[in-house]
């Protein structure tokens, strides 16, 4: 082998070695995450070994490893728990949350939990958030609870607010999911069933007046037919016998003849 052929296979191999390293020690940050450079081993690996970075990223796979954080709103379904009122009665509550992390806190919830952010979402949070429930729960009875659903749910918003912040996420959305005790659900089931059964009959008895009310116009309307017909067969009668009786003479009332006096 010659020395430039030498040359050549000596000069792809870095290439291609290059081509290798380019893959393996870069790391592209993509748009909606945060990047972070972390020291695995070394005198630098403790609570400064998080570093924050951005685009194209060059690092050693050896001893560094890099993460990329989301930072848009991520909605997480927990899965439904039980809690208990001041009174002790038993609510569940399957809770939806929206949150997404805070621009630049990624570091801080990385060294605080070593965990990707899907895993604290889902899995580390979890006990705090019924936590937060749970203390909020305690302070209402059931009728506070059911009467207050507003300054309630207002109240555990505020605390999720201040527990998420603390951790580095900002709350988009909070839906709590409540469902009330079976027999707090059977009894206000029990009193829509009564509510609507009464306005049936209010809108029944509405319909059967309105009915009676024309019935009874009716009935006024065909007494005052009756009485004009009446009055008009009276007068036809009269003038039927006065005609039977005439004896062909003019009957004259007054100063003027007239063939028919006017009956009153």
């Amino acid at each position: 082998m010659n020395k430039k052929v030498l040359k050549l296979v000596i000069g792809g191999a870095i290439a291609f070695f290059g081509f290798i390293l380019a893959l393996t020690c870069t790391e592209r940050i993509d748009a909606g995450h945060e990047g972070l450079l972390v020291k695995m081993y070394g005198s630098d690996k403790g609570v400064q070994d998080v570093a924050l970075v951005t685009g194209r990223v060059w690092y050693n796979p050896l001893t560094e490893q890099v993460f990329e954080i989301p930072t848009y709103v991520q909605t997480v379904n927990y899965q439904s728990f039980t809690v208990n009122a001041k009174d002790g009665s038993v609510f569940t509550v399957d809770p939806t949350i929206s949150l997404k992390v805070i621009d630049g806190q990624s570091p801080k919830i990385f060294k605080k939990y070593r965990k990707r952010i899907n895993e604290v979402l889902e899995n580390t949070l979890v006990n705090h958030i019924k936590d937060v429930y749970r203390i909020e729960f305690n302070k209402f009875t059931t009728d506070q609870i059911i009467s207050g659903r507003e300054a309630f749910e207002n109240g555990v918003q505020l605390k999720m607010n201040v527990f998420l912040k603390g951790e580095g996420f900002v709350l988009e959305q909070l839906t709590s999911g409540i469902q009330y005790p079976e027999i707090i659900t059977k009894a206000i089931n029990a009193k829509n069933a009564a509510v609507q059964e009464a306005q049936r009959v209010e809108n029944e008895l509405k319909v059967a007046e309105a009915n009676a009310r024309k019935l009874i116009v009716q009935a006024e309307a065909e007494a005052k037919a009756n009485e004009l017909r009446k009055q008009s067969l009276n007068q036809l009668l009269i003038q039927q016998q006065f005609i039977e009786k005439w004896d062909g003479k003019t009957a004259i009332y007054g100063n003027a003849p007239s063939f028919f006096k006017t009956v009153d």
